[in-house]
């Protein structure tokens, strides 16, 4: 999978993200903040989010990397794009759609104290927690770094996404209430259609097509001949 790919759909996945997650990023501390110091703090809570990212990337990838030495790595990149379109087209509204109000409100519960101190920790912390949350988006990029066969691709696959998803979000939790989204048409339709190509991506790459970084000629041993990544 290349990677323009992954940060494709972390741009118009943090559309959703905005809606979703926006809460928790008008949440954290640091108001009356300098600009500068500001910014470092926003940042060291979205490395915490990338760093969960980028572990997922590395386990995954690793698993990729064992399903490729046994000849499986076409089939895993055909399983999961035919997946991710299966689950698009049966149920459209519901892919990247989770009840994560609740799952904010336990965060706050159980982590309160963590949005109540301003220590570099504590963000870092609550930016790893923002990662683990339940994101059809993030379970898409997911696909593509075990599709990658290798825990580096995968590791930069999924921080590909992540950093697609830096602008809007990092623009929410420095501008805080000032800062006004609103869900459009057009977001509506954009999220959908990166993940369907994601999903088409994934299948054209397996299916051996001889096309140079979309669908590579295969090894022997069902492994891709050329770096793709």
């Amino acid at each position: 999978m290349m990677l323009w790919s992954a940060f494709l759909l972390g741009l118009a996945g943090s559309l959703h993200c905005a809606g979703m997650c926006g809460p928790l990023m008008l949440a954290l501390p640091g108001g009356g903040t300098k600009p500068a110091s500001l910014l470092l703090k926003r940042l060291t809570h979205h490395a915490g989010r990338l760093t969960i990212y980028a572990l997922l990337g590395l386990l995954l990838g690793r698993l990729g990397e064992s399903l490729a030495l046994i000849g499986l790595q076409r089939w895993v990149s055909i399983a999961a794009g035919v997946a991710i379109l299966l689950t698009l087209l049966l149920t459209p509204n519901r892919l990247w759609q989770f009840p994560v109000g609740g799952f904010l409100s336990g965060i706050r519960g159980a982590f309160g104290n963590l949005l109540r101190r301003d220590t570099a920790s504590a963000r870092f912390l609550l930016g790893a927690l923002n990662g683990l949350l339940p994101c059809g988006l993030v379970y898409v990029a997911a696909a593509g770094s075990l599709a990658a066969g290798d825990r580096m691709a995968g590791i930069a696959y999924m921080l590909a996404f992540g950093i697609g998803t830096l602008p809007l979000l990092l623009t929410i939790s420095l501008a805080g209430q000032r800062f006004a989204f609103q869900w459009t048409p057009v977001a509506r339709k954009a999220v959908p259609l990166l993940i369907g190509l994601a999903g088409i991506m994934l299948v054209l790459r397996g299916m051996d097509l001889g096309i140079p970084y979309l669908s590579p000629s295969l090894n022997d041993d069902g492994s891709f001949a050329i770096d793709c990544h």
